[in-house]
Protein backbone atom coordinates (compact mmCIF):
# COMPACT_ATOMS: atom_id res chain seq x y z
CA UNK A 1 0.00 0.00 0.00
CA UNK A 2 0.91 3.50 -1.08
CA UNK A 3 0.24 6.77 1.00
CA UNK A 4 -0.46 9.85 -0.31
CA UNK A 5 2.63 12.28 -0.87
CA UNK A 6 1.33 14.86 1.86
CA UNK A 7 -1.70 13.75 3.57
CA UNK A 8 -2.31 15.88 6.59
CA UNK A 9 -1.59 19.22 7.86
CA UNK A 10 -1.06 20.01 11.71
CA UNK A 11 -1.39 23.49 13.10
CA UNK A 12 1.78 24.99 14.61
CA UNK A 13 -0.34 25.73 17.84
CA UNK A 14 -0.92 21.87 18.37
CA UNK A 15 3.12 20.97 17.48
CA UNK A 16 4.39 23.36 19.74
CA UNK A 17 2.87 21.61 22.58
CA UNK A 18 4.19 18.51 21.85
CA UNK A 19 7.13 17.69 23.64
CA UNK A 20 9.64 15.23 22.73
CA UNK A 21 12.45 14.06 25.29
CA UNK A 22 15.36 13.31 23.59
CA UNK A 23 18.34 10.82 24.67
CA UNK A 24 21.72 9.44 22.85
CA UNK A 25 24.98 10.10 22.10
CA UNK A 26 25.57 13.51 21.01
CA UNK A 27 28.58 14.89 19.14
CA UNK A 28 30.34 18.37 18.20
CA UNK A 29 30.03 18.60 13.81
CA UNK A 30 32.79 21.17 12.88
CA UNK A 31 33.99 21.42 9.36
CA UNK A 32 36.74 23.25 8.15
CA UNK A 33 36.17 24.97 4.86
CA UNK A 34 39.34 25.94 2.56
CA UNK A 35 40.55 26.45 -0.75
CA UNK A 36 42.09 23.85 -2.45
CA UNK A 37 45.35 24.97 -5.40
CA UNK A 38 48.49 22.54 -4.90
CA UNK A 39 49.14 19.12 -4.07
CA UNK A 40 51.38 18.90 -1.23
CA UNK A 41 55.39 18.16 -2.02
CA UNK A 42 55.50 15.70 0.83
CA UNK A 43 52.74 12.96 -0.39
CA UNK A 44 49.84 13.12 -3.26
CA UNK A 45 47.19 14.63 -1.16
CA UNK A 46 45.63 18.03 -1.66
CA UNK A 47 47.28 21.40 0.49
CA UNK A 48 43.49 22.54 1.95
CA UNK A 49 44.48 27.08 3.17
CA UNK A 50 41.44 26.96 5.81
CA UNK A 51 39.75 29.97 4.82
CA UNK A 52 36.27 29.44 7.52
CA UNK A 53 35.36 27.35 10.33
CA UNK A 54 31.54 25.92 11.26
CA UNK A 55 30.60 24.24 14.63
CA UNK A 56 27.30 23.05 14.17
CA UNK A 57 25.05 20.47 16.46
CA UNK A 58 25.72 16.78 16.05
CA UNK A 59 24.22 12.90 16.20
CA UNK A 60 21.35 13.65 19.27
CA UNK A 61 21.81 17.28 19.55
CA UNK A 62 21.09 17.59 15.56
CA UNK A 63 17.52 15.41 16.29
CA UNK A 64 16.50 17.86 19.33
CA UNK A 65 17.61 20.46 16.97
CA UNK A 66 15.29 19.10 14.54
CA UNK A 67 12.54 18.70 16.99
CA UNK A 68 12.55 22.18 18.03
CA UNK A 69 13.05 23.78 14.29
CA UNK A 70 9.76 21.77 13.71
CA UNK A 71 8.10 24.11 16.42
CA UNK A 72 7.87 20.82 18.93
CA UNK A 73 9.40 21.62 22.53
CA UNK A 74 12.23 19.12 22.93
CA UNK A 75 14.48 18.04 26.20
CA UNK A 76 17.89 16.71 25.82
CA UNK A 77 19.68 13.90 27.71
CA UNK A 78 23.08 12.79 26.88
CA UNK A 79 26.40 12.41 28.52
CA UNK A 80 30.18 14.39 27.53
CA UNK A 81 33.30 15.10 28.48
CA UNK A 82 34.15 17.92 30.78
CA UNK A 83 36.61 19.02 27.76
CA UNK A 84 36.29 22.35 25.71
CA UNK A 85 34.07 20.54 22.80
CA UNK A 86 31.47 20.15 25.46
CA UNK A 87 31.49 23.07 26.57
CA UNK A 88 31.11 23.99 22.53
CA UNK A 89 27.82 22.49 22.63
CA UNK A 90 26.11 22.84 25.21
CA UNK A 91 26.01 26.83 24.44
CA UNK A 92 25.56 25.72 20.65
CA UNK A 93 22.46 23.34 21.80
CA UNK A 94 21.04 26.08 24.76
CA UNK A 95 21.15 28.79 22.25
CA UNK A 96 18.52 26.83 19.75
CA UNK A 97 15.79 26.45 22.93
CA UNK A 98 16.30 22.94 23.77
CA UNK A 99 16.39 22.03 27.73
CA UNK A 100 19.82 20.67 28.54
CA UNK A 101 20.79 17.93 30.85
CA UNK A 102 23.95 17.00 30.05
CA UNK A 103 25.50 14.11 32.53
CA UNK A 104 29.41 14.80 32.69
CA UNK A 105 32.38 12.10 32.60
CA UNK A 106 35.92 13.75 33.39
CA UNK A 107 37.10 10.99 31.87
CA UNK A 108 34.95 10.98 28.33
CA UNK A 109 36.20 12.54 25.17
CA UNK A 110 33.31 14.46 23.78
CA UNK A 111 32.67 13.37 20.07
CA UNK A 112 33.68 15.37 17.68
CA UNK A 113 33.79 14.92 13.94
CA UNK A 114 35.57 17.45 12.26
CA UNK A 115 34.83 17.23 8.04
CA UNK A 116 37.90 19.36 6.21
CA UNK A 117 35.99 20.88 2.92
CA UNK A 118 37.60 21.87 -0.11
CA UNK A 119 35.04 23.36 -3.35
CA UNK A 120 32.46 21.80 -1.95
CA UNK A 121 33.43 18.24 -1.46
CA UNK A 122 34.35 16.53 1.70
CA UNK A 123 38.38 15.84 1.70
CA UNK A 124 38.75 14.21 4.97
CA UNK A 125 36.86 13.20 8.07
CA UNK A 126 38.24 12.83 11.81
CA UNK A 127 36.80 11.43 15.04
CA UNK A 128 37.75 11.64 18.25
CA UNK A 129 35.75 9.78 21.14
CA UNK A 130 35.89 7.42 23.31
CA UNK A 131 33.29 5.39 26.05
CA UNK A 132 31.53 6.77 28.95
CA UNK A 133 31.43 5.75 32.54
CA UNK A 134 29.21 3.41 33.52
CA UNK A 135 28.24 5.02 37.04
CA UNK A 136 28.04 8.36 34.51
CA UNK A 137 25.76 6.05 32.76
CA UNK A 138 23.30 5.05 35.73
CA UNK A 139 22.78 8.09 36.90
CA UNK A 140 21.26 9.31 33.44
CA UNK A 141 18.56 6.83 33.66
CA UNK A 142 17.59 8.44 37.42
CA UNK A 143 17.49 11.27 35.34
CA UNK A 144 15.33 9.62 32.40
CA UNK A 145 12.85 8.82 35.21
CA UNK A 146 12.17 12.55 36.27
CA UNK A 147 12.20 13.68 33.07
CA UNK A 148 9.76 11.37 31.37
CA UNK A 149 6.36 12.06 32.74
CA UNK A 150 6.96 15.60 31.37
CA UNK A 151 6.87 14.20 27.66
CA UNK A 152 4.68 13.27 24.95
CA UNK A 153 7.17 10.71 23.46
CA UNK A 154 10.61 9.84 24.12
CA UNK A 155 12.99 9.37 20.83
CA UNK A 156 16.62 7.21 21.70
CA UNK A 157 19.34 8.58 19.03
CA UNK A 158 21.69 5.68 19.20
CA UNK A 159 25.17 6.35 17.42
CA UNK A 160 26.85 3.59 19.38
CA UNK A 161 29.14 5.84 21.43
CA UNK A 162 28.10 4.07 24.76
CA UNK A 163 25.67 6.61 25.39
CA UNK A 164 22.83 4.60 25.59
CA UNK A 165 24.00 1.11 27.69
CA UNK A 166 20.66 1.42 29.96
CA UNK A 167 18.45 2.05 27.02
CA UNK A 168 16.40 -1.52 27.60
CA UNK A 169 15.65 -0.07 31.31
CA UNK A 170 14.61 3.49 30.05
CA UNK A 171 12.44 1.91 27.13
CA UNK A 172 10.72 0.09 29.96
CA UNK A 173 10.04 2.93 32.07
CA UNK A 174 8.61 4.73 29.00
CA UNK A 175 6.72 2.02 27.95
CA UNK A 176 4.98 1.08 31.54
CA UNK A 177 3.75 4.86 31.05
CA UNK A 178 1.91 4.68 27.87
CA UNK A 179 4.84 6.79 25.95
CA UNK A 180 5.19 6.22 22.15
CA UNK A 181 8.84 5.79 22.25
CA UNK A 182 10.91 5.62 18.31
CA UNK A 183 14.69 4.79 17.90
CA UNK A 184 17.42 5.16 15.37
CA UNK A 185 19.26 2.25 16.14
CA UNK A 186 22.87 1.08 15.44
CA UNK A 187 24.50 -2.71 15.34
CA UNK A 188 23.46 -5.76 14.81
CA UNK A 189 21.83 -6.30 18.97
CA UNK A 190 18.24 -4.99 18.26
CA UNK A 191 16.83 -7.35 21.47
CA UNK A 192 17.88 -4.17 23.28
CA UNK A 193 15.40 -1.96 21.50
CA UNK A 194 12.74 -4.21 22.79
CA UNK A 195 9.08 -3.33 23.39
CA UNK A 196 9.89 0.27 21.62
CA UNK A 197 7.25 1.89 19.15
CA UNK A 198 8.97 2.04 15.90
CA UNK A 199 12.62 1.76 15.02
CA UNK A 200 13.95 3.59 11.70
CA UNK A 201 16.66 1.52 10.37
CA UNK A 202 18.37 2.60 6.98
CA UNK A 203 18.96 -0.31 4.22
CA UNK A 204 22.55 -1.44 5.34
CA UNK A 205 21.66 -1.11 9.22
CA UNK A 206 18.67 -3.69 8.53
CA UNK A 207 20.46 -5.68 6.45
CA UNK A 208 22.86 -6.12 9.06
CA UNK A 209 20.35 -7.69 11.35
CA UNK A 210 18.08 -9.48 9.29
CA UNK A 211 19.63 -10.37 6.05
CA UNK A 212 19.82 -9.74 2.14
CA UNK A 213 16.22 -9.61 0.77
CA UNK A 214 15.61 -11.41 -2.76
CA UNK A 215 12.19 -8.95 -3.35
CA UNK A 216 9.79 -6.64 -1.36
CA UNK A 217 7.95 -10.03 -0.05
CA UNK A 218 10.54 -11.49 1.34
CA UNK A 219 11.41 -8.18 3.06
CA UNK A 220 7.96 -7.81 4.50
CA UNK A 221 8.58 -11.22 5.68
CA UNK A 222 11.41 -10.73 7.30
CA UNK A 223 10.52 -7.59 8.66
CA UNK A 224 6.92 -8.78 10.57
CA UNK A 225 9.36 -11.22 11.85
CA UNK A 226 11.33 -9.08 13.45
CA UNK A 227 8.85 -6.08 14.35
CA UNK A 228 6.88 -9.26 16.55
CA UNK A 229 10.27 -11.18 17.89
CA UNK A 230 10.88 -7.50 19.65
CA UNK A 231 7.12 -6.50 20.15
CA UNK A 232 7.34 -3.36 18.26
CA UNK A 233 4.67 -1.91 16.81
CA UNK A 234 6.40 -0.80 12.99
CA UNK A 235 10.03 -1.14 11.41
CA UNK A 236 10.56 2.26 9.50
CA UNK A 237 12.65 1.62 7.02
CA UNK A 238 14.23 4.55 5.43
CA UNK A 239 15.90 3.59 1.74
CA UNK A 240 17.10 7.01 0.18
CA UNK A 241 16.16 6.95 -3.39
CA UNK A 242 13.24 4.44 -3.25
CA UNK A 243 11.58 6.43 -0.11
CA UNK A 244 10.51 4.85 2.59
CA UNK A 245 8.59 1.57 4.42
CA UNK A 246 6.18 1.53 7.58
CA UNK A 247 5.86 -2.33 8.55
CA UNK A 248 3.22 -2.54 11.58
CA UNK A 249 0.47 -4.62 12.63
CA UNK A 250 -2.48 -3.38 9.51
CA UNK A 251 0.88 -4.70 7.19
CA UNK A 252 3.06 -2.35 4.73
CA UNK A 253 2.65 1.48 3.83
CA UNK A 254 5.40 2.91 1.60
CA UNK A 255 5.67 6.39 0.53
CA UNK A 256 8.09 7.54 -2.28
CA UNK A 257 11.26 9.46 -2.71
CA UNK A 258 10.00 12.79 -3.58
CA UNK A 259 12.40 13.65 -6.70
CA UNK A 260 14.90 16.54 -6.27
CA UNK A 261 18.48 17.40 -6.44
CA UNK A 262 20.64 15.24 -3.91
CA UNK A 263 23.13 17.85 -2.20
CA UNK A 264 24.11 16.43 0.72
CA UNK A 265 22.48 13.16 2.74
CA UNK A 266 24.42 13.88 6.30
CA UNK A 267 21.64 14.23 8.74
CA UNK A 268 18.72 13.42 6.92
CA UNK A 269 17.88 10.16 9.40
CA UNK A 270 18.18 12.79 11.93
CA UNK A 271 14.99 14.86 10.40
CA UNK A 272 12.70 11.84 9.77
CA UNK A 273 12.91 10.19 13.16
CA UNK A 274 12.49 14.18 14.66
CA UNK A 275 9.66 14.82 12.55
CA UNK A 276 7.88 11.92 13.39
CA UNK A 277 8.37 12.06 17.13
CA UNK A 278 7.21 15.77 16.92
CA UNK A 279 4.00 15.08 14.72
CA UNK A 280 3.38 11.41 17.12
CA UNK A 281 3.89 13.66 20.53
CA UNK A 282 1.08 15.96 18.96
CA UNK A 283 -1.60 13.25 18.17
CA UNK A 284 -1.27 11.92 15.09
CA UNK A 285 -0.39 8.33 14.19
CA UNK A 286 2.56 6.53 12.95
CA UNK A 287 0.76 6.47 9.64
CA UNK A 288 -0.45 9.61 9.44
CA UNK A 289 3.34 10.89 10.24
CA UNK A 290 5.05 8.90 7.41
CA UNK A 291 4.55 10.69 4.32
CA UNK A 292 5.19 14.50 6.46
CA UNK A 293 8.40 12.62 7.66
CA UNK A 294 9.56 11.62 3.97
CA UNK A 295 8.56 14.95 3.18
CA UNK A 296 11.41 16.39 5.59
CA UNK A 297 13.94 13.84 4.52
CA UNK A 298 13.40 15.00 1.36
CA UNK A 299 13.97 18.61 1.84
CA UNK A 300 16.60 18.31 4.38
CA UNK A 301 18.97 16.47 1.79
CA UNK A 302 18.44 19.39 -0.55
CA UNK A 303 20.84 21.23 1.85
CA UNK A 304 24.56 21.10 2.80
CA UNK A 305 25.69 19.35 6.03
CA UNK A 306 23.68 18.68 9.01
CA UNK A 307 20.35 20.43 8.33
CA UNK A 308 16.62 21.01 9.62
CA UNK A 309 13.20 21.48 8.13
CA UNK A 310 10.78 24.48 9.83
CA UNK A 311 7.16 24.32 10.05
CA UNK A 312 6.61 26.41 6.61
CA UNK A 313 8.54 24.38 4.91
CA UNK A 314 7.13 21.09 5.77
CA UNK A 315 3.66 22.08 5.40
CA UNK A 316 4.22 24.69 2.70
Amino acid sequence: MTAPLHAMTISREKISEARVLVVGDVMLDRYWYGAVDRISPEAPVPIVRITREEERNGGAANVAYNVVTLGAQSSLLTVVGNDEASHKLEALVAGTGINTHFGRDADLKTTVKLRVIGRQQQLLRLDFENTPKTEVLASQTATFAKLLPEHDAVLFSDYGKGGLAHVSDMIARARAAGKPILIDPKGTDYSRYKDASVITPNRFELQQVIGAWLDESELQTKCQNLREQLGLDGVLLTRSEEGMTLFDAQGQLHVSAQAREVFDVTGAGDTVIATMAALVAAGMSMREALPLANRAGGLVVGKFGTATVSYEELFA
